[in-house]
Protein backbone atom coordinates (compact mmCIF):
# COMPACT_ATOMS: atom_id res chain seq x y z
CA UNK A 1 0.00 0.00 0.00
CA UNK A 2 2.81 2.50 1.03
CA UNK A 3 4.27 1.56 -2.99
CA UNK A 4 0.90 2.49 -4.11
CA UNK A 5 0.27 5.94 -2.22
CA UNK A 6 3.95 6.32 -3.35
CA UNK A 7 3.86 5.88 -6.98
CA UNK A 8 0.18 8.52 -6.68
CA UNK A 9 2.41 11.13 -5.41
CA UNK A 10 4.69 10.91 -7.82
CA UNK A 11 2.03 10.73 -10.73
CA UNK A 12 0.37 14.07 -8.86
CA UNK A 13 3.76 15.75 -8.85
CA UNK A 14 4.40 14.59 -12.32
CA UNK A 15 1.04 16.18 -13.55
CA UNK A 16 1.46 19.19 -12.33
CA UNK A 17 4.75 20.03 -12.66
CA UNK A 18 6.47 17.90 -15.61
CA UNK A 19 3.25 16.54 -17.74
CA UNK A 20 5.68 16.07 -20.47
CA UNK A 21 7.58 12.98 -19.10
CA UNK A 22 4.12 10.89 -18.91
CA UNK A 23 4.21 9.34 -21.82
CA UNK A 24 7.75 8.01 -21.01
CA UNK A 25 6.73 6.85 -18.00
CA UNK A 26 3.04 5.35 -19.21
CA UNK A 27 5.21 2.72 -21.63
CA UNK A 28 7.02 1.42 -18.07
CA UNK A 29 3.93 1.38 -16.27
CA UNK A 30 2.22 -0.56 -19.20
CA UNK A 31 5.03 -2.85 -19.50
CA UNK A 32 4.95 -3.53 -16.02
CA UNK A 33 1.23 -4.53 -15.85
CA UNK A 34 1.42 -6.53 -19.28
CA UNK A 35 4.67 -8.66 -17.71
CA UNK A 36 2.09 -8.94 -14.73
CA UNK A 37 -0.86 -9.96 -16.77
CA UNK A 38 1.63 -12.44 -18.90
CA UNK A 39 3.35 -14.35 -16.03
CA UNK A 40 -0.57 -14.85 -14.24
CA UNK A 41 -2.52 -15.22 -17.46
CA UNK A 42 0.09 -17.96 -19.25
CA UNK A 43 2.48 -16.51 -20.84
CA UNK A 44 0.67 -16.90 -24.62
CA UNK A 45 -1.96 -15.95 -27.16
CA UNK A 46 -4.50 -15.98 -24.34
CA UNK A 47 -2.40 -13.71 -22.48
CA UNK A 48 -2.22 -11.01 -24.94
CA UNK A 49 -6.02 -11.54 -26.04
CA UNK A 50 -6.74 -10.95 -22.39
CA UNK A 51 -4.75 -7.87 -22.36
CA UNK A 52 -5.65 -5.78 -25.06
CA UNK A 53 -9.46 -6.92 -25.15
CA UNK A 54 -8.67 -5.41 -21.74
CA UNK A 55 -6.81 -2.31 -22.54
CA UNK A 56 -9.36 -2.03 -25.54
CA UNK A 57 -12.27 -2.32 -23.34
CA UNK A 58 -10.64 1.05 -20.30
CA UNK A 59 -9.95 2.98 -22.90
CA UNK A 60 -13.33 2.86 -24.72
CA UNK A 61 -15.19 3.05 -21.49
CA UNK A 62 -13.22 5.78 -20.29
CA UNK A 63 -13.46 7.86 -23.53
CA UNK A 64 -17.66 7.34 -23.57
CA UNK A 65 -17.50 8.58 -20.09
CA UNK A 66 -15.26 12.03 -21.17
CA UNK A 67 -17.38 12.17 -24.44
CA UNK A 68 -20.78 11.64 -22.69
CA UNK A 69 -19.85 14.83 -20.01
CA UNK A 70 -20.60 18.23 -20.96
CA UNK A 71 -17.35 19.95 -20.44
CA UNK A 72 -13.58 18.19 -19.03
CA UNK A 73 -13.73 20.75 -16.22
CA UNK A 74 -17.41 18.88 -15.15
CA UNK A 75 -16.34 15.99 -15.53
CA UNK A 76 -13.66 16.55 -13.44
CA UNK A 77 -15.99 18.39 -11.01
CA UNK A 78 -19.44 17.07 -10.43
CA UNK A 79 -18.82 13.63 -12.18
CA UNK A 80 -15.92 12.26 -10.25
CA UNK A 81 -17.20 10.38 -7.42
CA UNK A 82 -20.11 9.35 -9.68
CA UNK A 83 -17.21 8.29 -12.11
CA UNK A 84 -15.26 6.15 -10.08
CA UNK A 85 -18.32 4.41 -8.78
CA UNK A 86 -19.58 3.60 -12.48
CA UNK A 87 -15.97 3.31 -13.67
CA UNK A 88 -15.03 0.46 -10.83
CA UNK A 89 -18.42 -1.91 -11.86
CA UNK A 90 -17.20 -1.24 -15.52
CA UNK A 91 -13.51 -2.29 -15.44
CA UNK A 92 -15.11 -5.82 -13.27
CA UNK A 93 -17.45 -6.35 -16.40
CA UNK A 94 -14.38 -5.54 -18.41
CA UNK A 95 -12.55 -8.07 -16.75
CA UNK A 96 -15.27 -10.61 -17.23
CA UNK A 97 -15.09 -9.72 -20.92
CA UNK A 98 -11.65 -10.31 -21.45
CA UNK A 99 -11.17 -13.56 -19.59
CA UNK A 100 -13.66 -14.94 -21.91
CA UNK A 101 -12.12 -12.81 -25.16
CA UNK A 102 -11.85 -16.38 -27.68
CA UNK A 103 -15.40 -16.74 -27.26
CA UNK A 104 -15.91 -13.01 -28.96
CA UNK A 105 -13.01 -14.34 -31.24
CA UNK A 106 -14.58 -17.16 -31.69
CA UNK A 107 -18.36 -15.30 -33.10
CA UNK A 108 -17.11 -13.21 -34.94
CA UNK A 109 -17.87 -14.87 -38.32
CA UNK A 110 -18.28 -18.88 -38.21
CA UNK A 111 -16.33 -21.19 -39.29
CA UNK A 112 -13.60 -18.59 -40.02
CA UNK A 113 -13.18 -16.91 -36.20
CA UNK A 114 -12.96 -20.78 -35.38
CA UNK A 115 -9.79 -21.42 -37.83
CA UNK A 116 -8.03 -18.00 -37.08
CA UNK A 117 -7.95 -18.78 -33.55
CA UNK A 118 -6.93 -22.06 -34.04
CA UNK A 119 -4.52 -20.60 -36.53
CA UNK A 120 -3.29 -18.21 -33.99
CA UNK A 121 -2.91 -20.49 -31.14
CA UNK A 122 -0.27 -22.63 -33.72
CA UNK A 123 1.61 -19.48 -34.65
CA UNK A 124 1.76 -17.49 -32.16
CA UNK A 125 4.51 -19.15 -30.51
CA UNK A 126 6.44 -19.34 -33.20
CA UNK A 127 6.66 -16.03 -33.91
CA UNK A 128 5.73 -13.39 -31.62
CA UNK A 129 6.33 -15.18 -28.37
CA UNK A 130 9.63 -14.12 -28.09
CA UNK A 131 9.93 -11.02 -29.29
CA UNK A 132 7.35 -9.77 -26.88
CA UNK A 133 9.10 -11.82 -23.88
CA UNK A 134 12.18 -9.71 -24.74
CA UNK A 135 10.29 -6.42 -24.87
CA UNK A 136 8.91 -7.40 -21.57
CA UNK A 137 11.70 -8.95 -19.52
CA UNK A 138 14.65 -7.92 -21.80
CA UNK A 139 16.01 -10.88 -22.04
CA UNK A 140 15.40 -14.37 -23.82
CA UNK A 141 13.40 -16.89 -21.64
CA UNK A 142 13.86 -20.86 -21.82
CA UNK A 143 10.56 -22.29 -23.35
Amino acid sequence: MGDGARALGDLSDDLVNRPGVLPGKAHGWFRTWFGKVWQVRGGGLYALGYALTFVYLEVTTVLGDLAAAESVGQFFTSEIVEFVFRFLSDSIINLVKSLIWPIHFLQMSPPWGAIGLGLAFVIFPMLLKKPIERWLFGQDTAE
